[in-house]
């Protein structure tokens, strides 16, 4: 049976989430406010040149979980991504966390058509702020992992904990890249390449998608991960070797 959300009528309200900071997060925080502060302004006329997969990501997710009830995207920025997964995930409750005002500012105009089925969080995903969220069936993680240096572990980590045994993680992001240079100048917009990331989410997921992709003739390669949670089993394994 399709479910009938409310028309949206506005943009949607930025809740914030109600959580006390380390002094590593609020850090982290604070630089990619400032960050953000000038990049929201040109993010969607730019990103599309290299921010590679997102949309076969959740054309893939759709193809893999039927019918989730609830997707929570962390580090949901412009709403981009939020606004195609309504058009292909029509009954499910939307959720979106971000750090940066600026960014939540734009999705909450830009999602206002699907107001009554989307809510929006402002505060770092974590430890503490995911008691304040519901607990979703899938978290999506598009192109935010590879900016979260040092803490990328631990918020694999954190969805993990979040996630129902049988939940689900998709995420879209850099992997590596051959060339030094370049790998020192996606460093100076926060990004690590060093394909770190996709042993952290095996550890912790059973494969349902892994793609590795090149591009720009291999200047680098991005990956797609769709994993699920299936018990206690990984997480143990990945702790008793020091992940």
């Amino acid at each position: 049976m399709t479910k009938h959300f409310p028309t949206g009528s506005g943009p949607i309200e930025i809740e914030p989430l109600p959580v006390l900071l380390t002094n590593k997060q609020r850090e982290q925080s604070d630089r990619m406010n400032a960050y953000y502060r000038f990049q929201s302004k040109i993010y969607d006329l730019t990103r599309w040149s290299f921010l590679f997969g997102r949309r076969r990501l959740i054309r893939k997710l759709a193809e893999t979980v039927a019918l989730p009830a609830s997707i929570i995207e962390v580090g949901c920025g412009t709403g981009h991504n939020l606004s195609l997964l309504a058009r292909r995930f029509p009954d499910s409750r939307l959720m979106g966390v971000d750090v940066s005002d600026d960014m939540l500012q734009l999705a909450s105009r830009r999602l206002q058509s699907v107001s009554g089925k989307i809510r929006l969080f402002q505060g770092a995903y974590g430890k503490r702020s995911a008691h304040h969220l519901p607990q979703p069936e899938v978290i999506v993680c598009s192109y935010v992992l590879s900016m979260i240096n040092p803490q990328w572990n631990k918020l694999i980590r954190q969805a993990w904990e979040h996630l129902p045994v049988g939940g689900w993680i998709a995420v879209v992001d850099f992997h590596r890249s051959p060339l030094g240079a370049f790998r020192r100048h996606m460093s100076g917009h926060h990004v690590r390449m060093d394909g770190h990331l996709l042993p952290e989410l095996l550890s912790h997921f059973t494969i349902a998608v892994r793609e590795v992709r090149p591009v720009y003739f291999g200047c680098w390669q991005y990956f797609l991960f769709i994993g699920q949670k299936s018990g206690g089993k990984k997480r143990d394994e990945a702790e008793a070797h020091g992940a």
